[in-house]
């Protein structure tokens, strides 16, 4: 523990990586009202200290192996959390939760003006009511990421002698075969043992998008459309594919968009 002011903000650090602790503990030390520090490289350990010692501040790491952030605040309970600030490197399905339910998060990795902008709203809901109000949100939070649906990140590609795995962001493109799949990623090609229909239902729609029964493509890697004839039209991807829309699949293409094609 490090004592910084007679009185202020007592705030615990809860991540296990030592130097994404440090980094946090040095921006708080610059903060004239924060009066203690506590730092906690696990989860349990976290648990711990916030029934203990009370805090009135936790920044919390979303993701820590054994027990995660998440996990920590439901073995504490939502209505004994102290203002609790979540801190995540790439956990975009938690910061809409977060963000829906009116709590800060800090994305690593974060600016020390993002810093001080989440102080400055930590410090106008430290009364009472607001903290009720906290709790309350808390709750969502728990209710949400148990009911969110989880997507792929990373599929199993096996050969004869290895099993590799491929991150889902940076497939351009899935075409079905047989029963299998070929994943087009920056030129390369693999192939998956998967439908492409069970596969559509464990991507993320924000990212991927179906444009004809044996076309699936990551919207980031289009560069362009081109029209076709008879209402359909041909994508240029990244890699110098050009994968065919259909006029099934136009309808989904313009409603993901928000405009006629």
């Amino acid at each position: 523990m490090t004592v910084l002011r007679p009185d202020g903000i007592r705030a615990l650090i809860v991540d296990d990586e030592a130097p994404a602790r440090q980094r946090i503990a040095d921006l708080l030390k610059q903060d004239a009202e924060v009066r203690s520090l506590h730092e906690a490289g696990d989860g349990e350990t976290a648990v711990q200290m916030i029934l203990s010692e009370r805090p009135d501040l936790v920044l919390l790491d979303v993701q820590m192996p054994e027990l995660s952030g998440l996990e920590v605040m439901e073995a504490v309970g939502p209505e004994n959390m102290p203002l609790t600030v979540f801190v995540t490197a790439y956990d975009q399905h938690a910061i809409r939760a977060f963000e829906a339910n009116a709590l800060d998060y800090l994305l690593k990795p974060f600016s020390d003006e993002r810093f001080e902008a989440m102080m400055t709203r930590v410090k106008g809901r430290r009364d009472d009511l607001h903290l009720r109000e906290f709790g309350k949100s808390l709750a969502r939070v728990i209710a949400a990421q148990a009911t969110e649906k989880p997507y792929l990140d990373r599929l199993a590609v096996k050969t004869s002698e290895i099993t590799r795995f491929v991150r889902v962001k940076d497939i351009d493109w899935i075409e079905a075969a047989g029963v299998y799949v070929t994943l087009h990623t920056s030129g390369k090609v693999s192939l998956c043992r998967a439908s492409l229909t069970d596969l559509e239902r464990g991507l993320d729609p924000s990212r991927f998008l179906r444009i004809h029964r044996s076309v699936i493509v990551n919207i980031d890697s289009v560069v362009q459309l081109e029209p076709l004839s008879h209402g359909e039209f041909e994508l240029l991807l990244k890699d110098g594919s050009r994968p065919r829309v259909s006029r099934t699949y136009r309808p989904s293409m313009e409603k993901r968009f928000g405009q006629r094609l």
